[in-house]
């Protein structure tokens, strides 16, 4: 392990889960992460990799096949994966958080059937709330489910859907107004479905079509796509919890998660930024000496290092607050709006350090500076952390009387 980035009070069984991942990512995703990437190629060989160390399964409890490990662990090995290529770690993310919704929101019958065929890898999970004319104003969705006896009947476009071709289950966001009165407020009208699907693209089931990726600047390898839903029929049994109308907050607690997921990522891909530029600095000769024996250049290592450690403790800290059971959305709005900042930074210095040569698609550091910007996005805008960051410190500092 490297010297930054130490978490402390870590079990025996942890560091060496994380020990694992980190020679599997040495091993089998750095030295091939960038070829991957610059060939949009889904690194299938890798995701199968990830499968046999039990990695699907990281957070499902025991009792359906996972390991049963808090969200620290599964934060930290997402830290390890996305050091080695961002993009893995994406394809982990989406399937985590639809486990963590059904562990959490599911019915019994829900939670027996799909767990543990998540927990193995042989069920994908994938989830989807934005749509093409929406970004953060999840109140805003129009898709819809209407009830037609012991069916929904979904209709609707869904937008930025991650791992939207490879996923065999996605949990879907909808509106639907059964036992909602006219004038109830948008979020108490929004239902999870849980849509069972075949991998690939075109249509995927009667109703439901994934027409193909989304070409992106960055973050590549991993499948981004729309999904369209015309007529598409779902079992009644299918909506998440058994319950209608319960879909904000079971997707708003899947984000919760997933944005110390994010923050991460933006930990793993700041680390491995520092650590190419740092090592770039030691071989690079200017004047007579290796550009790191400038003080402009350790002013810029210094400064990117700390940003590293402040990035990891804030991350560590929002996945302790909600592996305790107390409410983090304000730990975890930090850790994400800190540590995707900081990655972005972190990242353009080693860029800089890198001079010319970072502009060349042959030095990995090109390929992080197409990924970093993803994650300034990705599970909420810093504005979006902004506004929950400061209505939670309303509440807290609320003046009396």
């Amino acid at each position: 392990m490297t010297r930054l980035a130490q978490t402390e009070g870590l079990t025996e069984i942890q560091r060496e889960i994380l020990s694992t991942v980190r020679d599997f990512v040495d091993k089998e995703i750095i030295p091939v992460a960038t070829e991957l990437e610059h060939r949009d190629e889904y690194p299938t060989k890798i995701v199968e990799g990830l499968k046999e160390l039990g990695v699907f399964g990281l957070m499902i409890p025991e009792e359906y096949g996972g390991l049963g490990e808090s969200l620290l662990s599964y934060a930290l090995t997402v830290e390890e994966i996305a050091r080695g290529w961002m993009s893995v770690s994406g394809i982990i993310n989406t399937h985590f958080i639809v486990a963590y919704m059904l562990k959490q929101h599911g019915t019994q019958e829900q939670k027996d059937y799909f767990l543990p065929k998540m927990a193995a890898g042989e069920i994908r999970g994938a989830f989807s709330m934005s749509e093409p004319a929406l970004g953060s104003d999840v109140s805003a969705i129009s898709s819809k489910g209407v009830r037609e006896g012991d069916e929904y009947v979904l209709n609707g476009q869904k937008m930025w859907l991650t791992n939207g071709g490879t996923s065999t289950l996605v949990a879907v966001l909808c509106r639907t107004d059964e036992g909602h009165p006219e004038g109830t407020a948008p979020h108490k009208s929004m239902t999870t479905f849980l849509v069972e699907k075949e991998a690939g693209f075109g249509e995927v089931r009667p109703g439901l079509t994934i027409p193909g990726k989304i070409d992106k600047m960055g973050y590549k390898g991993v499948d981004t796509t729309e999904l369209i839903m015309d007529g598409l029929r779902i079992p009644a049994d299918r909506v998440l919890g058994g319950e209608t109308g319960r879909g904000f907050y079971h997707m708003m607690d899947g984000v919760e998660v997933g944005r110390v997921n994010v923050a991460a990522r933006g930990c793993g891909v700041a680390q491995r930024a520092f650590e190419l530029g740092v090592s770039y600095a030691q071989q690079r000769h200017t004047f007579g000496k290796p550009i790191a024996q400038h003080q402009a250049i350790q002013f810029k290592l210094a400064e990117m290092a700390t940003k590293v450690e402040a990035a990891h403790a804030m991350m560590v800290n929002a996945a302790r607050k909600k592996d305790s059971g107390q409410r983090n959305d304000l730990e975890a709005g930090m850790a994400k709006y800190l540590a995707s900042e900081y990655c972005k930074e972190v990242v353009e210095d080693a860029f800089r350090i890198h001079g010319g040569y970072g502009f060349s698609k042959e030095y990995e550091i090109e390929r992080l500076y197409r990924e970093a910007p993803m994650l300034l996005i990705g599970e909420g805008t810093a504005e979006i952390q902004k506004m929950i960051i400061g209505r939670r410190l309303l509440e807290e500092y609320r003046i009396q009387g």
